[in-house]
């Protein structure tokens, strides 16, 4: 089953094209990374699936639905991360996370329990009663991984999960990913880190000039020459249509 899905979608800020064509879809179960360099379209492509934009051209589905009005049945089984923590600094660490599962649809029994796990999993007990503005860069990442997957989501999208994290956060957040996909969860994740996103994805896709130019096999050798290889042959002209 498909969870994910963009399909010839194009889009443009300015006159700018930021995507050109973009393809990508994510089965349930599964974990596929998107790489590029700066520029490339991956957080644009993210964004038109979060439903935070509307694109020119194409179309985009969350579990089968448009992400623009995504219907609460289905908005309770998706989760995202886009860079920025959609948590209230003024809030507490444990009420973030309670405020994050009663968006996603927990009752009120099953949110404190969730927000326990979550604190106990992102080790945040230390901080849980501080406010989340007064978080270093590190667990404010970190309280921001947790509210995108405390509900146990069926679709997720993660832009850069792995910024500001220390080496501890890097392996909480690649065990949640993995736990996620192992329990059915079809996970998207952005990413500069070739190397990080080789070990929890089972397809990496390379995106460039606004769309997806190629795949690569994640655990191969030389991740990174092939990267740049695709990426010049994509500049020379002689990448996938």
């Amino acid at each position: 089953m498909t969870v994910l899905e963009l399909r010839a979608v194009r889009h443009s800020f300015g006159g700018q094209p930021a995507l050109t064509g973009f393809d990508i879809e994510v089965s349930a179960g599964e974990v596929v990374a998107m790489v590029g360099l700066n520029g490339a379209g991956k957080t644009t492509a993210l964004r038109a699936l979060a439903g935070r934009l509307r694109a020119e051209e194409g179309s985009a589905a969350v579990l089968g639905h448009d992400p623009i009005g995504l219907p609460a049945r289905a908005a309770r089984h998706f989760g995202q991360f886009l860079g920025a923590p959609l948590a209230y600094r003024e809030l507490t660490v444990r009420e973030n996370l309670l405020a994050a599962g009663r968006l996603h649809g927990l009752d009120r029994a099953g949110v404190v329990g969730a927000a326990d796990v979550a604190i106990e999993r992102f080790q945040l007990a230390g901080w849980a009663g501080r406010a989340a503005g007064t978080l270093s860069a590190g667990n404010w990442q970190r309280l921001g991984v947790a509210c995108a997957t405390l509900h146990g989501p069926r679709a997720l999208i993660l832009d850069e999960p792995t910024n500001a994290l220390d080496p501890a956060g890097v392996v909480i957040v690649r065990d949640v990913v993995r736990a996620l996909a192992s329990r059915g969860a079809g996970v998207l994740v952005s990413s500069h880190h070739l190397d990080e996103v080789s070990r929890i994805a089972g397809r990496i896709v390379v995106v460039h000039g606004g769309r997806v130019i190629g795949t690569l096999t994640p655990g191969g050798t030389e991740l990174e020459r092939r990267f740049f290889a695709m990426v010049l042959d994509a500049d020379m002209g002689r990448g996938e249509a």
